[in-house]
């Protein structure tokens, strides 16, 4: 099964009288286990197109099909369970809550799953401990370096068991020599099976990738392997 499928993709935004075509016929299959990265200037459609294949948005034209379902049309409601069950966020800001040590982080997405307090604790660890963090279990973010908070965020990302792990500028806040620790661990996670979309400006962070997608002006202007 394919992790995403785009046929044709239209997206226009509106604001006041002007239409903002910020996707223009995209179409686009990335395969289970398939790492990408998708790059371009400022204003090009990477980000748009990340949100429409991360569930947070629904085109206005075209076929979008995500882990085998068809959610071109879909309602707000049938986009969050997408998203709590298929998929995982990490972004540039860590997004950390300053009051929950390492463990109460990384198992917020599961509150708003039908998991018990023991099993949320569980999994928690369990995904903490996956991207090393293991003997950081009780401390809060302002006692980790930035490395450490976005081996946090990665765990929360990851806690739900998603098919497919998103990254949007995840090195942005970093010094390079974390920021590469940080993307050893996508390409690590990537082995082991774990479907990666990376959105970048960076060529050096999109160059991690198995297959690199340029937009320019709402479309793929080029697509190739680093």
């Amino acid at each position: 099964m394919d992790a995403a499928v785009l046929e044709d993709i239209t997206k226009v935004y509106r604001v006041g009288d002007q239409e903002i075509h910020a996707l223009a016929g995209v179409s686009l299959t990335i395969p289970e286990g398939d790492f990408v990265a998708i790059t371009g200037p400022s204003g090009s459609g990477k980000s748009t197109l990340m949100h429409l294949l991360g569930c947070l948005d629904t085109p206005t034209a075209g076929r979008m099909e995500i882990c085998g379902k068809d959610l071109s049309s879909a309602n707000s409601d049938t986009l969050a369970r997408a998203r709590n069950r298929e998929i995982g966020f990490v972004f540039q800001a860590f997004n950390l809550l300053p009051k929950l040590d390492v463990v109460g982080n990384v198992e917020l997405p599961l509150l708003y799953s039908n998991v018990s307090t023991r099993e949320r604790r569980e999994r928690a660890i369990a995904a903490a401990q996956s991207v090393g963090l293991g003997e950081r279990l009780k401390n809060r973010p302002a006692q980790l370096s930035g490395g450490q908070c976005q081996r946090v965020a990665i765990a929360r990302a990851l806690v739900n068991n998603p098919r497919i792990l998103f990254g949007d500028e995840p090195t942005g806040n970093l010094d390079s020599q974390t920021g590469r620790m940080v993307l050893d661990l996508f390409r690590s996670l990537n082995e082991g099976g774990r479907t990666i979309v990376l959105v970048t400006h960076d060529p050096k962070v999109a160059a991690t990738a198995r297959r690199i997608i340029e937009i320019h002006d709402g479309r793929i202007s080029r697509e190739y392997s680093p």
